[in-house]
């Protein structure tokens, strides 16, 4: 009989394991520099709101991170390699931010809204990005 240290079920998670760390990494950084990408593009500094005290462009900013991340787990979920985790991150990311920046034109007034702290502008901000990665989320697995 096997130990437990020879099980193929510990064999499989020792040989996948190192790999779904690199995996995550890929998809982290790719999160990292669209989020960074968005604070730049951004029409005003949630950073600075946020380091303020706006709690608006707190609640603004994590709807971005969290819209951001969901086509990218569903990139991550359906790649089979880092270069294609890389493509789909890379291209789930861009679409997501021309998404975020198709939302702030129609909804005009919005970031000067959340500037001066308004929550209700900051919750319809992000459920509509939030709408808008369930979507592409979607395609991407489609």
């Amino acid at each position: 009989m096997p130990t437990p240290f020879q099980s193929p079920e510990l064999q499989a998670w020792a040989a996948g394991f190192p790999l779904t760390l690199l995996h995550v990494a890929v998809t982290l950084a790719i999160l990292m520099v669209g989020a960074g990408l968005y604070a730049l593009l951004t029409p005003h500094r949630e950073i600075q709101l946020i380091r303020d005290g706006n709690t608006a462009a707190a609640i603004s900013f994590g709807g971005v991170l969290v819209g951001l991340a969901i086509p990218l787990a569903f990139a991550l979920a359906a790649s089979t390699s880092l270069l294609e985790i890389g493509l789909w991150g890379a291209t789930t990311t861009g679409v997501q931010l021309v998404l975020f920046w198709l939302t702030d034109l129609v909804l005009r007034g919005l970031p000067q809204r959340i500037r001066e702290g308004e929550l209700s502008a900051a919750a319809l901000l992000v459920a509509a990005k939030l709408a808008g990665a369930a979507i592409l989320a979607a395609a991407v697995t489609a």
